[in-house]
């Protein structure tokens, strides 16, 4: 009699504990239902094509690339948009991710970089943009470079300040001392909300490097943010972040493609270094650029290049 009794009681609790599991989860699934509609939600805001993926040559070429895990190079384009203005480029990175070598090369672009930009003759690399948008932009810096963009990502660098707040702010090591947008940045290692991120980004004047400092240190940020956005900490601040990427961001990456990119190529985060430009400021014409001579066009070309198909 008190062995049923045992085996009924055992029976209950065994009972009573599978609900709890069942219930946490199909409260798990909910939420992950939730977030991956979220996910597509956001996505479909962001996704911006380009006419020329339009091409079918174009839409091959890409395809091959996912499917092949070969290379690809993004140019990442901060912009500071005002009403009724769509501005310059403040920001332009090449970043290029190849997940056979697990490896990434970012390459800033100092904005005042004297350039060729296609039916607009000679110009400050970061004209492109206002002369002809996103496409001009990556026109650009594929002939001047020699080096193919396959996709792009287009941030208000409002959504930046945001989206560093979002991830609970940065962290980097800080070369020069300076003061800029009323906050005092230390030599060493500095914490960063989104403000003191972006003000911290924006300085140059004071830089003994002038914009090869600012460009430096737009790295610095950039890297810490990827790297901080990968940890599982991020993932419950999944939502604001989401919300920010919305209203911030514009890209030619659609979801397929950034599933493709998290599950193959996210091991290159582990291994980021950084491309240096170098070259001199000129004044021509009345207007100061920086000017890089061809041989060194070719070095960053080569170097990217045996990056990309490094195996």
């Amino acid at each position: 009699m008190d062995s049923r009794i045992g085996r009924k009681k055992k029976r209950k609790w065994f009972y009573w504990f599978g609900g709890i599991i069942l219930v946490l989860l199909l409260a798990l699934g909910g939420a992950i239902f939730y977030f991956w509609n979220q996910i597509g939600n956001t996505v479909e805001t962001m996704h911006n094509p380009l006419s020329r993926d339009n091409d079918p040559e174009r839409q091959k070429e890409l395809e091959a690339i996912f499917k092949g895990k070969k290379a690809v190079n993004i140019l990442l384009l901060g912009v500071d948009e005002r009403s009724g203005d769509k501005g310059r480029s403040d920001t332009m990175i090449l970043l290029s991710l190849n997940p056979k070598t697990n490896a990434m090369k970012m390459l800033s672009i100092p904005r005042d970089t004297y350039v060729t930009i296609p039916g607009r003759g000679q110009d400050k690399i970061n004209h492109a943009y206002a002369f002809g948008d996103v496409e001009l932009a990556m026109q650009t810096v594929e002939d001047n470079f020699d080096i193919p963009i396959h996709y792009y990502a287009r941030v208000n660098m409002e959504g930046f300040k945001q989206g560093i707040d979002a991830l609970g702010g940065v962290t980097v090591v800080n070369n020069t001392a300076f003061s800029q947008g009323g906050s005092d940045f230390p030599k060493g290692e500095i914490s960063l909300n989104g403000e003191q991120a972006l003000d911290y980004i924006r300085m140059r004047k004071n830089d003994p490097k002038g914009d090869l400092g600012r460009n430096e240190r737009q790295r610095e940020v950039i890297t810490a943010a990827i790297k901080k956005g990968a940890r599982f900490s991020s993932i419950t601040k999944v939502g604001d972040i989401l919300n920010i990427l919305g209203d911030n961001v514009k890209t030619n990456l659609d979801m397929d493609n950034m599933q493709t990119l998290f599950s193959d190529y996210r091991g290159t985060r582990n291994n980021i270094s950084t491309i240096e430009i170098s070259g001199s400021g000129q004044t021509i014409g009345g207007i100061w650029y920086y000017v890089v001579p061809n041989s060194e066009f070719n070095r960053v070309t080569t170097e990217i290049k045996q990056h990309m198909n490094a195996k």
